[in-house]
């Protein structure tokens, strides 16, 4: 059974610990302390400021902001990591990590494991069409994207 001091040890570490997409902010000129969390999915930012007055103390809101940030990424089909997400593309296809080879006629797909291990295939567009092949490297990527994340 938790202690009434071990509690206060855990509420503690909670506040010291980094947070995904959750930063704080103390500015004494506007009085304004609080918590701030910031979503970003498909080109979709949600946010929102938890104050520590509204929410009647800093841990508090930190509990308030951690929640409205699991229940928001859930909303936009985002999955719940600590880990950082690449999510902007220069490769021309829209997609991240699946780029088009011109030269060698296919679709190159790239990741990173989660040992940060780097990771490529490709895909044969002579051999599936160049619609098949584009649809067959997004699915191998989004696949790897969730193994890295989620296993």
């Amino acid at each position: 059974m938790d202690t009434i001091e071990s509690k206060l040890i855990k509420k503690q570490q909670r506040m010291t610990e980094k947070h995904k997409d959750i930063s704080r902010i103390d500015q004494i000129s506007k009085s304004a302390h609080g918590w701030y969390v910031r979503v970003r999915f498909h080109g979709k930012t949600s946010s929102k400021f938890f104050s520590d007055k509204k929410y009647y103390g800093r841990s508090a809101g930190l509990e308030s902001a951690i929640s409205w940030r699991n229940n928001t990424e859930k909303k936009l089909g985002k999955v719940r990591t600590d880990r950082q997400q690449v999510t902007v593309t220069n490769s021309g296809t829209g997609v991240v990590g699946v780029r088009l080879n011109e030269k060698y006629n296919r679709y190159e797909i790239s990741w990173v494991n989660a040992e940060g291990k780097q990771g490529k295939t490709s895909i044969s567009i002579k051999k599936h069409g160049k619609e098949a092949a584009f649809i067959k490297a997004c699915t191998i990527r989004h696949g790897k994207d969730l193994e890295r994340l989620v296993g």
